[in-house]
């Protein structure tokens, strides 16, 4: 019988075999544009369908919302831990088509490139995934347990029809998950901040513009005062646990020695970082406007809970008596992270050092993912996959061809290691 170590040395060379298979399948979902919103997943889910019914991979399918399907497919034998190998298929819109040197969902490949949006984020993981999953079926891989592969719609807008319209069903559950969302070359992330997004209303009075500042009561003034306290909160003193440090600490470390031009941000990481990203208030120039509405997207390091949030915002906003309301919108979360020592962290980990040769170790996410919600139902988890990150949800998205293959590599073997090990 075949041992563990030569059969993923094995399964890496047929990923290296079967290359221009996967790049194929890149170029195929970046030329389906599944942009969110409108977020209709149905063309491209139809290809993914298709892509494992060639090997008779069987499937479910669920449209959680009108148009956004998601497919949970299972190889092995069932007897055994299950791991989740989960993706999204939707993507940002692409914005100003002449900011493009190309186009954006052509998934060309040029100069060693795959070109087009969805490159980094996160297109060419999931077809990582789907790719691994379908050759280990392809070849009769006995596999204990099961892989799953739980492709999903509506992450990009940090919305409820995906990852956590299944979890919330128990049609996904499992031991361990790998999200396929992009990283660095040797650091996928175990870690990731909260989530705090509101929205700021302040109430005045109208009255002619001439007479301002003595007549009416201006709630954009108002507002202007109350952004002040807000950006107070990154000056807030948080005490991080003593338990999550070293994850911490090998971040900074991360920051200083391979992502060299985040050194400079290596505070976010302990603070609450606050970005006050829209804001629209008032009528007209001649009149003193009587409401005003700020969206705020805060980001929580450990440490610090949704509520003491909550509490803080309010004594800092009803000291300055102004006629206001907070709403909260879109993402909510308190950091989170996955021990490095997990059975899943520590597959996958392994396995870059086994692909790439060098020392791989997880990080801290600065943002907030899928991955949130996986922890939320016990799931250890942790996020893998091609990247280069400069180019996420910008104009001109990119990723390397040998950072589509050398993940692959990693999530065939990872599978393997997580599997087979009791």
């Amino acid at each position: 019988m075949e041992n563990i170590h030569d059969l993923k040395l094995r399964l890496i060379d047929e990923v290296e075999n079967n290359k221009e298979e996967l790049l194929d399948l890149c170029s195929k979902l970046i030329q389906i544009p599944s942009v969110n919103p409108p977020g209709d997943t149905t063309e491209i889910t139809a290809l993914i369908e298709k892509y494992l019914s060639d090997v008779n991979i069987a499937y479910e399918k669920y449209e959680s919302a009108d148009k956004m399907f998601n497919l949970v497919a299972k190889i092995g034998n069932g007897e055994g831990k299950e791991l989740v190998y989960c993706g999204h298929t939707d993507v940002v819109p692409v914005g100003d088509l002449s900011k493009w040197d190309f186009d954006p969902f052509s998934g060309e490949i040029k100069d060693g490139w795959m070109l087009g949006r969805g490159a980094s984020d996160m297109k060419t993981g999931l077809a990582g995934i789907i790719f691994a999953v379908k050759m280990l079926k392809k070849l009769n891989i006995e596999l204990p347990g099961h892989l799953t592969l739980a492709i999903v719609p509506d992450e990009e807008t940090g919305g409820e029809y995906g990852v956590p319209w299944l979890l919330e069903r128990g049609l996904v559950t499992g031991d361990g998950c790998l999200i396929a969302e992009p990283s660095s070359y040797l650091n996928p992330t175990i870690g990731q901040k909260g989530s705090y997004w509101f929205e700021l209303e302040t109430r005045g009075e109208p009255g002619h513009g001439s007479l301002s500042p003595l007549a009416g009561k201006n709630a954009i003034v108002d507002a202007i005062h109350a952004i002040e306290e807000i950006r107070t909160l990154w000056d807030v003193n948080i005490q991080i646990p003593e338990e999550v440090q070293p994850l911490i600490n090998v971040s900074k470390k991360y920051m200083r020695e391979v992502e060299k031009d985040r050194l400079k941000y290596q505070e976010v990481l302990e603070k609450i970082t606050v970005n006050i990203g829209t804001i629209e208030g008032g009528t007209k120039s001649n009149v003193i406007p009587d409401y005003c509405k700020v969206q705020v997207d805060c980001r929580l390091p450990f440490g610090i809970t949704q509520e003491e949030v909550t509490a803080i915002l309010t004594e800092k906003l009803d000291a300055l008596n102004i006629d206001y309301s907070i709403k909260r919108f879109g993402f909510k979360s308190v950091a989170n992270y996955t021990s490095a020592e997990d059975p899943v962290c520590k597959a996958i980990v392994d396995n870059i050092s086994l692909v790439t040769g060098q020392e791989a170790y997880g990080v801290m996410q600065w943002a907030s993912s899928d991955a949130r919600h996986f922890r939320q139902y016990n799931i250890p988890v942790l996020q893998y996959g091609p990247a280069y990150l400069p180019s996420i949800h910008g104009y001109n998205e990119k990723v390397q061809v040998d950072a589509i293959i050398r993940c692959a590599k990693v999530y065939i073997a990872a599978a393997i290691d997580f599997l087979y090990n009791k």
